[in-house]
Protein backbone atom coordinates (compact mmCIF):
# COMPACT_ATOMS: atom_id res chain seq x y z
CA UNK A 1 0.00 0.00 0.00
CA UNK A 2 3.04 2.28 -0.17
CA UNK A 3 2.00 3.41 -3.64
CA UNK A 4 -1.00 5.16 -2.04
CA UNK A 5 1.46 7.65 -0.53
CA UNK A 6 3.12 8.23 -3.92
CA UNK A 7 1.41 10.46 -6.50
CA UNK A 8 2.98 10.65 -9.97
CA UNK A 9 3.24 14.12 -11.49
CA UNK A 10 2.01 15.34 -14.88
CA UNK A 11 1.34 12.47 -17.32
CA UNK A 12 3.29 9.82 -15.43
CA UNK A 13 1.82 6.39 -14.63
CA UNK A 14 3.02 4.08 -11.83
CA UNK A 15 2.65 0.38 -12.68
CA UNK A 16 3.35 -2.96 -11.05
CA UNK A 17 4.65 -5.57 -13.51
CA UNK A 18 3.19 -9.07 -13.51
CA UNK A 19 5.54 -11.75 -12.22
CA UNK A 20 7.18 -14.09 -14.71
CA UNK A 21 6.05 -17.68 -14.85
CA UNK A 22 8.62 -19.84 -13.06
CA UNK A 23 6.92 -23.19 -13.74
CA UNK A 24 5.62 -24.47 -17.09
CA UNK A 25 2.19 -26.07 -17.46
CA UNK A 26 3.94 -29.43 -17.36
CA UNK A 27 5.52 -28.63 -14.00
CA UNK A 28 9.08 -27.93 -15.17
CA UNK A 29 10.89 -25.23 -13.18
CA UNK A 30 12.33 -22.48 -15.39
CA UNK A 31 15.62 -20.78 -14.50
CA UNK A 32 15.42 -17.02 -13.99
CA UNK A 33 17.55 -16.28 -17.08
CA UNK A 34 15.14 -18.06 -19.43
CA UNK A 35 11.93 -16.53 -18.06
CA UNK A 36 12.12 -13.37 -20.15
CA UNK A 37 10.82 -9.90 -19.38
CA UNK A 38 7.15 -9.48 -18.53
CA UNK A 39 5.58 -6.65 -20.55
CA UNK A 40 2.19 -6.67 -18.83
CA UNK A 41 1.43 -4.58 -15.75
CA UNK A 42 -1.35 -3.21 -13.57
CA UNK A 43 -1.74 0.55 -13.14
CA UNK A 44 -1.51 1.49 -9.45
CA UNK A 45 -1.37 5.32 -9.63
CA UNK A 46 -1.71 8.04 -12.28
CA UNK A 47 -0.81 11.70 -12.44
CA UNK A 48 -3.36 14.44 -13.19
CA UNK A 49 -2.24 14.89 -16.81
CA UNK A 50 -0.58 17.65 -18.80
CA UNK A 51 -1.72 21.09 -19.82
CA UNK A 52 -2.05 21.92 -23.50
CA UNK A 53 -0.76 25.12 -25.09
CA UNK A 54 -4.09 26.87 -24.50
CA UNK A 55 -4.13 25.85 -20.80
CA UNK A 56 -6.61 22.95 -20.93
CA UNK A 57 -5.87 19.86 -18.83
CA UNK A 58 -5.37 16.71 -20.90
CA UNK A 59 -6.03 13.75 -18.58
CA UNK A 60 -4.05 10.51 -18.60
CA UNK A 61 -5.52 7.82 -20.89
CA UNK A 62 -5.39 4.96 -18.34
CA UNK A 63 -7.04 4.49 -14.95
CA UNK A 64 -5.97 2.78 -11.74
CA UNK A 65 -6.59 -0.97 -11.89
CA UNK A 66 -6.35 -1.33 -15.68
CA UNK A 67 -3.98 -3.87 -17.24
CA UNK A 68 -1.56 -2.36 -19.75
CA UNK A 69 1.11 -3.43 -22.25
CA UNK A 70 4.52 -1.85 -21.67
CA UNK A 71 7.46 -1.31 -24.03
CA UNK A 72 10.34 -3.74 -23.66
CA UNK A 73 12.73 -0.99 -22.55
CA UNK A 74 12.24 2.21 -20.61
CA UNK A 75 10.52 3.28 -17.45
CA UNK A 76 12.01 4.31 -14.14
CA UNK A 77 12.25 1.76 -11.35
CA UNK A 78 10.75 2.97 -8.06
CA UNK A 79 11.10 0.93 -4.85
CA UNK A 80 8.35 1.49 -2.28
CA UNK A 81 8.30 -0.67 0.87
CA UNK A 82 10.74 -3.17 -0.70
CA UNK A 83 8.48 -3.71 -3.72
CA UNK A 84 9.42 -2.76 -7.28
CA UNK A 85 7.20 -0.45 -9.31
CA UNK A 86 7.89 1.31 -12.60
CA UNK A 87 7.10 4.85 -13.69
CA UNK A 88 6.20 5.46 -17.35
CA UNK A 89 4.92 8.43 -19.31
CA UNK A 90 1.35 8.02 -20.54
CA UNK A 91 2.54 8.21 -24.16
CA UNK A 92 5.03 5.35 -23.63
CA UNK A 93 2.34 2.81 -22.71
CA UNK A 94 1.58 0.73 -25.80
CA UNK A 95 -2.00 -0.27 -25.01
CA UNK A 96 -4.49 -1.49 -22.46
CA UNK A 97 -6.36 -4.76 -22.14
CA UNK A 98 -10.14 -4.69 -22.34
CA UNK A 99 -12.11 -7.32 -20.40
Amino acid sequence: MAFRRFLPLFDRVLVERFTAESVTKGGIMLPEKSQGKVLQATVVAVGPGTTSQNGDLQPVSVKVGEKVLLPEFGGTKVVLDDKDYFLFRDGDILGKYVD
